[in-house]
């Protein structure tokens, strides 16, 4: 069992937990994500790591309560445990491989939309701690929907906030704050990464071939199984046909098919639809 250690709202529907896994966290890397089962009947569900410490042995994922199964993670306090806590999974994000002399002094700029700032995160501070220069954007609706504000703050050069209505920062899309820092403000990036819902990934990577800027995607979202055997992440980079869950889940934005991806993302929509109206709550039962 995998004790809860900590537990935390960070917005309404959004939760993040510390979770005592002291093996996982020994091994883990930016990049990777592990596979929750809440008790003996739940569903597998795969979450990127959001932050790991060796030291006391946890790990800290952050789950958005959209369906069955994450109303179920995030039913769950402090001090209960899950049946399953597997990982690490996933090919660590390519920056890991490389030395401190090579990191230090690259410019790096990250485009995290709603909950996909979680895993921003660990892959921003590991950049920080080894000398990168790394700017942050952070995109939402609206400025009750911003997570990581602070943690961002505390190991990024710049934080630029975006929401669609205006009420913090920068209102527009995260794309056009992008824009605008490399045509406007002349900041110069050797690296992008964008991490989020599809549909901003597709953008940021449209916004980053016409700024002739590289650019890293994580199809975490497509993951069902996590270990391949299902192939519901299968999707198409570069003309072949990959698997998110063990082949990255990060790739090269400009090879990803993403119209193609956004159809598969959709491919369980009436299942999820079913669980939602049939889902029967257990807590206080015992699960």
């Amino acid at each position: 069992m995998y004790k809860i250690i900590k537990k935390e709202m960070l917005t309404p529907t959004i939760c993040r937990m510390k979770v005592q896994a002291s093996r996982l966290a020994a091994s883990a890397r930016p990049g990777q994500f592990l596979i929750i089962r809440a008790d003996e009947r739940g569903e597998r569900i795969p979450l990127t790591i959001s932050d790991f410490d060796k030291e006391s042995g946890t790990v800290t994922i952050v789950t958005q309560n959209i369906g069955a199964s994450t109303a179920e993670i995030c039913s769950y306090e402090e001090g209960d445990a899950f049946a399953d806590v597997v990982g690490p999974l996933g090919i660590p994000s390519d920056f890991t491989e490389m030395s401190q002399e090579d990191i230090q002094g690259r410019r790096y700029v990250f485009i995290a939309g709603g909950v996909g700032t979680a895993p921003v995160y660990p892959q921003v501070k590991w950049l920080h701690e080894r000398g990168a220069s790394v700017d942050v954007i952070i995109g939402a609706k609206t400025r009750d929907l911003i997570i990581y504000r602070e943690e961002m703050a505390a190991v990024c050069d710049n934080l630029y906030i975006c929401t669609d209505d205006g009420s913090e920062g920068f209102k527009g899309l995260v794309t056009a704050m992008l824009e605008k820092l490399v045509t406007e403000d002349g900041k110069i990036y050797d690296q992008a990464v964008a991490i989020g819902p599809m549909i901003m990934m597709k953008f940021a990577t449209l916004t980053c071939k016409k700024l002739e800027l590289p650019v890293v995607v994580s199809l975490n979202t497509l993951m069902v199984d996590g270990t391949g055997m299902c192939g519901a992440c299968r999707v198409t980079v570069g003309g072949k046909v990959r698997f998110a869950c063990v082949e990255g889940p990060e790739f090269d934005g400009c090879l990803v098919d993403f119209d193609e991806a956004m159809r598969r993302q959709r491919m369980y929509d009436k299942e999820e639809r079913e669980a939602n109206e049939h889902h029967v709550c257990r807590i206080g039962r015992g699960r």
